[in-house]
Formats: structure tokens, sequence, C-alpha cells
């Protein structure tokens, strides 16, 4: 199918409109950096929980969860727990108000406040500033390059070529994609900061919603009108010891991607996924554009109501559009094409039935929204990396006292520059998703165990977060260089799922770090655990820095909020998942479970309102 002119000049409306927020908005992104950057602190919660919502609605992300929906059911709403998300939760009961409390720009400048200034510190606010612009350059890599993989599905190359009449192989056509539509996000995002991208946000939610609504009620009228044949246990999201899905029969070649998966002992993954998640989840926010959401925010209580609010507008309207797409890929399996190069490829699912089955001007809504929706996350990444270079790099070690308008030309060079950068590795990358998911995993590895310790316990000093992050991405590294050790190690379990069970050993390796280094060194200076103490007023182990503060501000009451935000956290999870199966049973037409499933999600939100809700007031304190 080839786009119509009703969805080019959607998309066109769509991309002009882009232009003239970041075109209206710039004057106000230049008063000072804490506007560029945070917009001010004046941007309301509700808008920043849409912005962050927006930049979690990746097409990558998508196109791997319709997958997981079509091949597992209900059974896949577990799965995207490898990331894992509910990190929202704990973000939302605690971290995002401790957080802000700290009134900083950046991760990095976080750390002179939990542990001072000096050599360690220094080390540490390295590390963190390297672990961001690593991140970041190599998410604005792959989603350059996968939507221009994406957007060449629906604009053939020889339509578009009879135009340009230019010479160019095809292999770089998702590239020179990648780069007009990247070009847009640049614009708004150089030009208005963070305001202006929070409502290219708004607008690129409001798109989504939009066109998941409409493939939620074109997927449930098809599911009305066809019978919805899959396996046992597929309409169910609980499970045994393993996954026993078997699709033989019904569509037999699932089967062979479930064992490549490496999902069948799902037990076992089960209790991993969780370990992993919760100790990721404690460690707070990676350096990234969720993070500037979160300091972004007008005050403690707000960044919990951003953070909530994130899930509540997420969930349901994603997988309304996941669900669909996963029964239309099922009910019409035999008109799609999911062959490249002659492989069979099930992520093929959402661009194939979004060729074949979705009408014109919807199909320009769709494509629009999915446009934006890597326009948003690619925004909100470059927006971070900005931060990191300008106030952590630029402002600290070569220009202090930088003027204002000396700041602005700097700030747009080094976004320039980032953006050239992410897209020469986009190019240069022969295959830039395994590039950045071996990055990630090695970053991700050393990230958790430093930034647990740091939140909860008071004698871990700025060497130890360094030594223990260090020590943990070169651990975690190793089967980059080495790729048989986790065959050697792990020989019973998928390739593609190793990792996973690589994590213990990463989490040991970077604790060895962390403790070695930070008993090998002195306390942090008393005088900065003691601020930092009494203004992100953590729980955990801090009672010798707690006495005194008690010395010093008698009136000072202690966190004793632990129960209640573990509570809080399981309730959470509880209430984010119901919002998950939600959409799906109602797609699926499993109209009892539906109920249920409503019933328990209202039951819950009742309960957190009573438990975290009402008593946010007391973050502001």
């Amino acid at each position: 199918m080839q786009l119509h002119f009703i969805d080019v000049l959607i998309i066109l409306v769509y991309l002009a409109a882009t232009i003239f927020i970041g075109s209206f908005l710039s004057k106000r992104a230049s008063n000072n950096m804490g506007s560029y950057f945070l917009g001010g602190n004046k941007l309301p919660w509700y808008m920043l929980g849409l912005s962050n919502a927006s930049g979690m609605f990746d097409i990558s992300g998508t196109m791997w969860l319709v997958t997981l929906a079509f091949l597992y059911g209900l059974k896949s709403i577990w799965i995207p727990w490898l990331w894992p998300v509910f990190n929202q939760i704990f973000l939302m009961v605690f971290l995002s108000a401790w957080l802000r409390r700290s009134n900083v720009t950046t991760g990095a400048q976080w750390i002179e406040t939990r542990f001072g200034k000096g050599g360690g510190s220094t080390l540490s606010h390295t590390i963190v500033v390297a672990f961001a612009l690593i991140g970041g350059l190599g998410f604005l890599a792959y989603g350059f390059i996968g939507l221009g993989k994406f957007m060449e599905i629906f604009i053939p190359w020889e339509y578009v070529n009879q135009f340009l009449q230019l010479d160019l192989p095809l292999e770089y056509v998702p590239h020179l994609y990648g780069i007009v539509f990247t070009m847009f996000a640049v614009f708004y995002t150089l030009l208005g900061g963070m305001t202006s991208i929070v409502w290219a946000d708004v607008l690129q939610y409001t798109i989504m919603t939009i066109a998941s609504i409409a493939i939620g009620i074109i997927a449930f009228m098809a599911v009305g009108s066809h019978s919805l044949v899959v396996p046992d246990g597929w309409m169910s999201p609980f499970f045994g010891s393993s996954l026993d899905i078997d699709w033989t029969g019904i569509i037999t070649e699932v089967n062979s991607k479930i064992a490549e998966d490496g999902y069948s002992l799902f037990s076992a993954m089960f209790m991993m996924m969780v370990f992993k998640g919760v100790l990721v989840s404690f460690a707070g926010p990676a350096p990234n554009y969720d993070m500037q959401k979160i300091l972004a925010t007008k005050s403690p209580s707000e960044a919990a109501k951003m953070s909530g609010f994130v899930s509540a507008i997420l969930m349901p309207v994603r997988y309304l559009m996941i669900a669909g797409f996963a029964a239309l890929g099922i009910i019409f399996y035999q008109e799609l094409d999911l062959n490249v190069a002659g492989v069979l490829d099930f992520e093929q699912i959402l661009p194939s039935t979004i060729n074949q089955f979705v009408p014109t001007g919807l199909l320009g809504m769709l494509l629009a929204g999915l446009l934006a929706a890597f326009m948003s996350t690619f925004s909100g990444t470059l927006n971070a990396a900005q931060a990191y270079v300008t106030n952590d790099i630029y402002l600290k070690y070569i220009n202090p006292t930088a003027s204002k308008n000396k700041l602005r030309t700097t700030n747009y060079l080094i976004g320039a520059i980032v953006v050239i950068v992410s897209i020469y590795l986009g190019i240069q990358a022969k295959n830039v998703n395994q590039v950045v998911q071996l990055l990630v995993s090695a970053l991700w590895g050393g990230y958790t165990a430093a930034n647990v310790l740091k939140w909860y316990w008071w004698r871990f000093n700025a060497h130890g977060y360094f030594y223990g992050m260090l020590s943990g991405i070169i651990i975690s590294a190793i089967p980059m260089v080495s790729p048989e050790v986790l065959a050697y190690l792990f020989p019973d379990f998928a390739p593609d799922i190793r990792i996973l069970y690589y994590f213990p050993v990463i989490l040991i390796g970077s604790l060895i770090g962390c403790f070695v280094a930070t008993y090998l060194t002195p306390p942090t200076d008393e005088q900065t655990l003691k601020d930092f103490y009494r203004t992100v007023k953590p729980w955990g182990f801090w009672k010798p820095i707690h006495e005194l503060v008690v010395k010093d501000y008698p009136e000072f009451a202690k966190n004793n909020n632990f129960k209640r935000d573990a509570f809080n956290i399981f309730i959470g999870i509880l209430w984010q998942t119901s919002l998950v199966a939600l959409p799906m049973y109602l797609v699926f037409h499993e109209f009892i479970a539906t109920f249920v499933t409503l019933l328990i999600a209202v039951i819950l939100s009742f309960v957190l309102k009573k438990t975290w809700y009402d008593r946010l007031h007391e973050y502001d304190v």
C-alpha cells in the first residue's frame, strides 16, 4: 500500500506543527539554562507525564510488544519486566520525590549533593557523564536508523526518487529517511528546549491515543466477526514452571520462534526478572530523559504524581494498540508478508498489518503517531545529552562564567554535534540493534549496585560509587569481547536470554568493587552527608547521620515510611499490570475477564488514593 494524498497531508501537518512549536517557544527557552533544560520548573506535572509517556511509546518497542502479544497472548504482559516497566512504580512511590528534592539540573550534578567535592566525586561525576552520553548516543543512533527502516515500508524509494533523481545505493535509503525526519525533532528540540519538547509530546500523545483507539476498534470488530484461534493457555496470564503454549496445527512455525526466544522455562525467568527488576528499580532512574522530566517538575509531590500518571495514561492506550495489532495478525496471518530476505520475521507483524488493513486517513494518522513516538524519544534523549555536556562539561570545566548568549550558542552547537555523531554511528554500524543492546547491557550491569547503595547507605562514598560502576561495567562487557562465555556458563538457555542469568555475576562483581573501594577510602564529608540526608530525607541505613542532624535540628523528623512505601510498591505493580491486561481482554472479547480486571484496577486505584495520593503533601515538607 502506498500513502494516499490524505495520509501524506496528515503527516505534513504534524511536521509543520512541530516546527511551529519550536519557533514559538524559542524565546521562552532562551531565558537561562534552567528554562532550556527544565522548562524553568514551571511545567504542570500532568503535561510532563504526558511527555514522558509519549517518549516511552517508541516504534521499536511497540513492534517488539506486538510480536510478544501475538506469540504469548496474555502471558506477554510479564515479559516487559525485563526492562523493567514497573520501575515507574518505584519512582511514583518515593524515588521521584527524593530526586526532585535535590534541586539539580542533571544526574551528574546530583553526585555533588551526595558525595561532595574531591577526587572521588570527580571520578563519579565523570563516569555518570560518560554513562549518559554513551547511552544517549547509542539510543539516538538506534532510533535514527530504526525510524528510517520503518518509514521505508510506507514511502517506497522508487516513488520518492522519481522527484529527487538521486544515485543512492538502496542500503542507504533508510539512513536518508532517518536524517530527514530526525531534522524536524532536532529543530524544535534545539530551539525550544524542554518546554518545546513537552508541548510537542502532548501533540504526539494525542495523535497516538487517537490511532490506538482506532486500531483497537478495528481489531475488536474483527474479533467479533472472526474466530480468534489460539493455543490453550494463550488467553491466561497465569503460568507454571513451563510456558506450555503449543501452536501446532494453528500457526506451527510460531513454535520455532518461542524456542528461539528462550522463554519456555517461564517460572525461572520470571523469578530472575523480578530479582533484577527490583534492584534496578531501587537504583532509581538512569541519567536520561526520564530523569530530566522528574527534575523539571515544580515540587517533589508533583514529581511523584508525574511518575504515577505515566503508567495510568501509557499502559491502557499503548496496549489497546498492541492487542489490536496482535489480534489482526492472528486473524489475517495468511495475508501478511512476514518474510525479510527470505527469512520469516515475526517482528514484521506490526508494519505488515498496518500495510494490509489500516485504511486511508487512519494510515496517515498512525504513521504520524509512530513518527511522533520516535521524535519524542529522540528529542528527550537529545535534550538530556545536551544538559550533560553543557552543565557537566562546558560550565564545570571549560567556561564557568559563560554569558547567556554564549551559553545559548554553545548549547546549539553541542546539540548539533551530538546529532551528527549519532547519525554517523547509525550509518557506520552494521547492526545497530546488537550494538545498542550490548552497550545497554554493559552500562546497566555496572549501574545497578552502585546506584542502589547511594540512596540507602550512609557510609557508601564517591570512590565506592566509581569503582563499583567501573567493575560492573567491565564484568558485564566480558560477553561483548567473548560471547562464548555466556554459552559456557548457561548452556541450557537460549542465546537471547542468557544475559539475564548473567546479571547476578555482574551484581556480585560490582558489589565487591563498591565495598572494597568504600572501606579503603575515608567516608564522605560529614557536612555533605548531613545536608543530603536533611534535604532528600531517604530511609535506609542512615542512623549515624540522623543522630548528627537531630543534634543540629531537633525538630527534624525521620522518614519512617519504608513499610508504607513497600506496600504501595506492591499495590502499584498490581495496579499497573491490571492496566496492561485490561485492554487486551477487551480487544480479545474476554468480557468476564475484562470486568474482573476493571474491578481490580478500580479497587487498587482506591487503595493507592488512600495510601499514596492523599499523603503526597508530606513529600514537600
